[in-house]
């Protein structure tokens, strides 16, 4: 799959593609639908698959720590997206400029001009252009007047619950990582670089690997039982996600995972940890001392779960 970032390396060759435009933050069951769909649609017309993101999101741009927390980070989207075989990754910088274009200087510049679109998946509640003015009729009759053809894929559902990236937060936020798995088709995971920490972790006996999640807003806090893949083994673990408020007076999220009966190096080299049961929520502590006695149960108890898996 070729990334593409920028609007300026957008090249001639580039143009003319089947494209779906979003979000696509968690590549949930939904978003697989619109892929699934798009990769179809580019085999029949013999035409690049492509998707079209932002960075940062469009929320992000306006409403800052105030909006909705991220479920994934861009390289963990472009991995996702890998897995569907697509030709293209289009990620252009959304901008206070590029907000400010009209649903039909959008059309007509980007989709038109510059990527030559034939073909238009998108999801049932897209919408585009200044103060998201631009809508499925707009584009529709824009395609008769230019000569692509527009679809839209409605919401999937498991039960009667709509999947999407809101309802996946909710889930997150209370704990329900099985309801998470259902929605995004996978267990959610958290990854990024280990880097150097303060070390308090090794001076308690419980060493971690420390990673900075680099987030306006963390979408999941708390301790976890999790799992780790290191030279195809599986290893388990403990992992707190948050603020470590007993430690720490930074607001920076980040992740510390204690992983059981492991001691590679694993600095300046990224993870991927993934949930598999929320232990508590994360709590301030009076001292180091009842801090490392929580540890130690939580510990205990991670093991007792991991025996019935």
């Amino acid at each position: 799959m070729e990334l593409i970032r920028g609007i300026h390396n957008l090249r001639a060759e580039h143009k003319g593609c089947v494209l779906s435009i979003g979000n696509f933050d968690g590549v949930h069951l939904g978003h697989q639908l619109v892929l699934s769909r798009l990769s179809l649609q580019a085999k029949r017309m013999n035409l690049p698959s492509t998707v079209l993101i932002f960075e940062p999101q469009p929320a992000e741009l306006f409403r800052g720590l105030q909006a909705p927390a991220r479920l994934c980070r861009l390289r963990d989207k472009y991995i996702q997206l890998k897995k569907f075989r697509l030709d293209r990754l289009v990620c252009l910088s959304f901008s206070p400029k590029f907000a400010s274009l009209s649903a039909d200087e959008f059309v007509h510049s980007l989709l038109i001009n510059q990527l030559g679109v034939k073909f238009l998946v998108v999801g049932d509640d897209f919408r585009f252009g200044y103060k998201r003015r631009g809508d499925f009729q707009l584009l529709q009759q824009s395609g008769k007047q230019f000569g692509f053809e527009v679809i839209d894929t409605q919401s999937f559902t498991y039960g009667n619950t709509r999947v999407s990236s809101s309802r996946i937060r909710d889930a997150l936020s209370i704990g329900d990582l099985d309801k998470v798995s259902l929605m995004l088709g996978r267990k959610f995971s958290v990854s990024g670089r280990v880097c150097h920490g303060k070390k308090l972790g090794r001076t308690l006996g419980v060493p971690t690997a420390n990673v900075l999640l680099g987030r306006q807003v963390s979408p999941v806090f708390g301790v976890f039982l999790v799992s780790v893949v290191f030279g195809n083994i599986i290893y388990y673990g403990v992992a707190n996600i948050g603020n470590s408020p007993t430690v720490n007076n930074k607001k920076q999220s980040q992740l510390e995972v204690h992983i059981f009966d492991f001691d590679r190096n694993v600095y300046g080299k990224q993870i991927e940890v993934t949930l598999e049961k929320k232990l508590r929520e994360e709590v301030h502590f009076e001292s180091i001392d009842q801090l490392k006695t929580q540890i130690e149960k939580d510990i205990k108890e991670a093991k007792k779960i991991i025996l019935n898996f």
